[in-house]
């Protein structure tokens, strides 16, 4: 990353040039900074305060090929200035319509109307009222022969220039910003991207959907999510601008029930889409990574983009935190001396526009939304659309979970990090130390399609988003869960960046997945929280930092899948999602080993086939081995930070 043409100087005092030169600064989450108390507290706004201060409009954009596309416009009523544009485009809707109706104001136009921006809402093509056809993660065409040659990045680019041109008042600066989908959007303008477009915040983007965002992981199918969105998503409305989608009645609230009863695939359409969810039908069709997810693929054409960037994630989102990491790191080696940032909070999913004090059980000690609007996202888009101040973030502003605070790091992954492996060993041990067994040692369990190990110790019908630092107590006790943990730590231990869980495993069956979780277990006397009243006892607490799966028959190849040979010892190796994460004094690190996470993902019959289309007799119990001797050492490799960093 590099500065902007505004940014006078990115590290400008001898504090900040030693702490780049060192990696990284601390902050106390929710300590304010000198920038930060001068400022005034944001103050969200409400619809009464939003119709009497803006004015809303509607246009109908047109596109380079004639569709045209549905924008609301919220512009300030005072006119003495000119101001710069807030652009979102999104599949979701930008109800209600009608330039009358006033939207019940969410995400930047609640937290930062009172900073007055033109507000820019749009349907993006074929999505409630905008004209055209709607395509899933719409591929990006790399050549354009002509008008007819769309995608979202021309999109984005006929829409901003149409808007300089045509919405009186504004200064001729743009930002773009979205949340999930939308951020894949925010990520598809800035290619390419128009020269007023000057300030780009992907959150949560899209970036692959069959690697790592969303619907797959790693080829295993995320079972809940892709049925609860699609379900809602794909509805056809009639009067789309006049009309919710319905959600999917589960009968039951036990979606470890209900998606058992379901059993193989195939039934989901047969008993409950009927056709009708045409997505849910393409997602059917293509169980590897062929041509189909290849083009959805963004990453690779995350080229020529001029606009500064701040990619944002969540440390616990569930749904898109591989797309925040890819699309950050993509973007700074595709595009070098780029202003180009990364923002990691303790979030779930979009988090981040509502309250940061914590997620399920675990507390963050502060109100980490609140700090990231106030000194993180509003001071960008100022600072690059209304030529604020010097703009003070460093190239990656990182929550670290554990401890609790705000770090700034000169480079992500740190650059001064080092690798290591905890090693799986007799007896259920973690360590550092290579495993010294000799001969077949090796640990095994039975894995029963027909009683998978459940993903959360609760009943919920959906993915749940506390699942992703969930007490794991309750998988440490079956017997088809592996655990291996450490001695209690004598000091803290960080690691940051990504996780890599290599392993030697042999099955009995011709096909296996693997799930490996990371666990920070805390002291047996951890103080409950106060006021307490679900009676969480959090001595000994075993959060889930990380968890990942992987579908063995992709061990080589996400494109050619390839059966295991039946008890053949098999090196499986895969990476997770990065963290930065402080195992504290007094803890253990502990790791779990198991073959389903259900129904999070679904079933694998651990028979070789298209699992999309297996049948009854496809699913059988299979005996896993995870081997740890020398030869065949199975571990978890991170990245620690030097003590005292």
């Amino acid at each position: 990353m590099k500065d902007s043409s505004l940014t006078k100087s990115r590290f400008f005092d001898l504090t900040h040039c030693i702490a780049a030169a060192c990696g990284m600064i601390f902050i106390t989450a929710g300590a304010p900074s000198k920038t930060q108390a001068a400022a005034d507290k944001l103050e969200p706004v409400d619809k009464t305060w939003l119709e009497e201060n803006y004015t809303k409009f509607e246009y109908r954009i047109p596109m380079r090929d004639g569709v045209k596309l549905l924008t609301a416009v919220y512009a300030p009523k005072e006119t003495s200035t000119n101001y710069p544009i807030w652009l979102t485009r999104t599949p979701y809707g930008v109800r209600p319509y009608g330039v009358d109706a006033y939207a019940d104001p969410h995400g930047t136009l609640k937290y930062y109307a009172r900073e007055k921006f033109v507000f820019a809402l749009q349907d993006v093509r074929g999505r409630n009222g905008s004209e055209g056809q709607f395509s899933h993660a719409r591929p990006i065409q790399p050549v354009k022969a002509g008008p007819s040659d769309t995608d979202e990045s021309t999109d984005a680019w006929d829409t901003i220039d149409w808007l300089v041109k045509n919405v009186p008042n504004n200064n001729g600066r743009v930002g773009l910003s979205g949340i999930s989908y939308p951020g894949f959007y925010a990520a598809c303008g800035a290619i390419d991207g128009h020269p007023a477009l000057k300030a780009v915040s992907p959150q949560a983007p899209i970036a692959d959907w069959f690697i790592g965002d969303d619907f797959h992981h790693n080829g295993t199918l995320y079972l809940p999510h892709a049925f609860n969105f699609l379900a809602s998503f794909e509805q056809k409305l009639e009067k789309p601008t006049r009309e919710n989608p319905k959600p999917f009645d589960y009968e039951t609230p036990n979606g470890y029930e209900f998606f058992l009863n379901v059993g193989p695939l195939e039934n989901a359409d047969a008993r409950f889409f009927k056709g009708k969810v045409a997505f849910w039908n393409e997602l059917m069709q293509h169980g590897a990574y062929d041509d189909f997810w290849q083009r959805r693929n963004l990453r690779p054409h995350l080229k020529n983009i001029q606009a500064a960037v701040l990619t944002v994630g969540g440390w616990f989102d569930a749904e898109d935190l591989f797309g925040a990491l890819q699309v950050y790191g993509h973007i700074e080696r595709q595009n070098p001396g780029l202003y180009n940032a990364l923002v990691m909070g303790p979030w779930a999913h979009g988090q981040w526009h509502g309250e940061g004090l914590k997620l399920g059980s675990v507390s963050f000690r502060a109100n980490t939304a609140e700090y990231f609007r106030q000194n993180i996202e509003l001071p960008f888009f100022k600072h690059f659309l209304k030529g604020g101040t010097n703009l003070d973030l460093p190239e990656a502003f990182i929550f670290e979970t554990g401890t609790c605070q705000w770090r700034r790091f000169a480079a992500w992954p740190p650059t001064n990090s080092v690798a290591r492996s905890l090693c799986f060993q007799a007896g259920g041990r973690l360590s550092f130390d290579p495993p010294t067994d000799g001969g077949g040692a090796f640990d095994e369990y039975v894995s029963d399609p027909a009683r998978p190990v459940p993903f959360i110790p609760n009943i919920a019908i959906n993915m749940t988003r506390e699942h992703m630092l969930d007490d794991q107590r309750f998988a440490a006790t079956r017997p088809d869960v592996l655990v291996y943990q450490t001695d209690v730590l004598e000091e803290d231990v960080t690691i940051a960046g990504p996780i890599t869980a290599s392993f030697h495993v042999s099955t009995t069956g011709t096909d296996s997945d693997w799930i490996v979780k990371l666990i920070d277990v805390y002291s047996g006397d951890y103080p409950n929280p106060d006021p307490n009243p679900t009676g969480m006892q959090m001595g000994g607490y075993q959060q889930l930092v990380r968890g990942e799966p992987m579908r063995g028959k992709f061990r080589n190849s996400f494109e050619k899948p390839e059966p295991f040979e039946p008890g053949q010892v098999t090196k499986v190796e895969w990476v997770m999602p990065d963290v930065l994460h402080t195992f504290r004094r007094g803890h253990r690190i502990m790791a779990q080993v198991q073959s389903s996470w259900f129904p999070l993902v679904d079933r694998n019959p651990q028979t070789f086939c298209d699992i999309y289309h297996a049948k009854p007799e496809d699913f059988r119990r299979a005996t896993q081995r995870v081997y740890r001797t020398a030869a065949a050492p199975s571990a978890i490799r991170i990245h620690l930070l030097p003590a005292g960093r």
